[in-house]
């Protein structure tokens, strides 16, 4: 289906999911929107709990059987995703859409065989059978990096390394050459020299095949040089969002001052790191204001009763928080 001028390759719109446990109904994605152009890279980032890899899950519909989207839209090309019917969402899964789960270790089956794992997502997603299965399946083995394809298929999960379990999740994600790649947490329980690795080898292919892209993860210094734009999430919703410049070298919401503040920095070594005061929000217990309130030293008494709107600072940054409206009206102020 061609993309109309006018269409997003994915367009997120006022998504609410929840999931209905004993003790309540957990709002975890709560009014986020996002688009999503072809060959762009997209950083969704948050700490744990926040949201993010619920968006994920939503947009791919592979929720827990106590999570149910509850309101908003997912467009692909103009279609809407929540219209589609569970077929329809397999075709969608692999050809249209892939993600790479975030944890290799435990992503694969362990009683059978790396060929054997992948042969299946080629034959269901391809025409290709037989060996021609097997000839894309070591063909996607050599395009992720990994030496001697022949021999690999014939091995067990446990037989890998975690980097190269990791490579063979982005191969199988990439059998059928997506439009979109979601990848969840990618780096989670390797080294930081197979993370930095992982992430060369997404930006590589992300090149290589013209797919965009959906990078989740908890780390701003994982997407600093990846990102072409950054959304951050607390609490099931956006506060912040924009170009990854402006998000690192101009951030405007006090969660995302916090993360940055958090985070070594190799100009300055010497720079104390300042965690984040308080404990990850409650999500059965949310405040009826500012998600982050609880933990941000700048609140006012507003942030704890009114949930703040998106702020236009500028065309490419926007941003929930209340400080924004008052230093625009003390600037406001200033200049009468």
């Amino acid at each position: 289906m061609a993309i109309n001028m006018h269409e997003y390759l994915l367009d997120v719109q006022d998504l609410h999911t929840s999931f209905f446990t004993d003790s309540g109904e957990v709002q975890a994605v709560n009014g986020v929107s996002f688009h999503l152009d072809p060959g762009e890279i997209l950083g969704i980032v948050g700490e744990s709990g926040s949201g993010k890899s619920v968006t994920a899950y939503s947009i791919m519909r592979i929720l827990a059987d106590t999570g149910r989207i509850v309101g908003g839209k997912i467009l692909y090309k103009g279609d809407d995703l929540a219209s589609y019917s569970e077929k329809q969402m397999q075709r969608f899964r692999g050809k249209c859409c892939s993600i790479i789960f975030q944890d290799p270790m435990t992503s694969l089956n362990p009683v059978f065989t790396i060929g054997s794992q992948m042969r299946e997502a080629v034959v269901l997603h391809t025409e290709k059978r037989g060996e021609e299965a097997t000839a894309r399946v070591i063909e996607l083995l050599e395009l992720v990096g990994i030496n001697e394809p022949k021999k690999r298929i014939k091995q067990y999960p446990f037989e890998l390394s975690g980097g190269m379990r990791q490579r063979v999740m982005i191969a199988m994600a990439l059998a059928c050459e997506p439009d979109i790649l979601i990848a969840d947490e990618p780096t989670t329980a390797l080294d930081v020299t197979i993370q930095a690795q992982i992430l060369e080898l997404i930006q590589e292919l992300q090149k290589k095949l013209g797919m965009a892209v959906i990078l989740v993860t908890h780390d701003l210094g994982v997407i600093a040089n990846m990102c072409d734009n950054v959304v951050v999430m607390y609490g099931g919703r956006i506060c912040e969002r924009g170009t990854a410049r402006e998000i690192f070298y101009h951030p405007r919401h006090e969660y995302t001052k916090g993360l940055l503040r958090s985070i070594p920095n190799v100009n300055n070594m010497k720079t104390k790191l300042v965690p984040i005061s308080g404990t990850p929000i409650n999500m059965l217990c949310m405040p009826k204001g500012c998600a982050f309130c609880t933990r941000c030293d700048a609140a006012m008494k507003i942030c704890l009763t009114e949930v703040p709107e998106e702020l236009e600072i500028n065309e490419e940054h926007r941003a929930a928080c209340w400080m924004n409206v008052k230093e625009a009206f003390e600037e406001g102020g200033d200049s009468e």
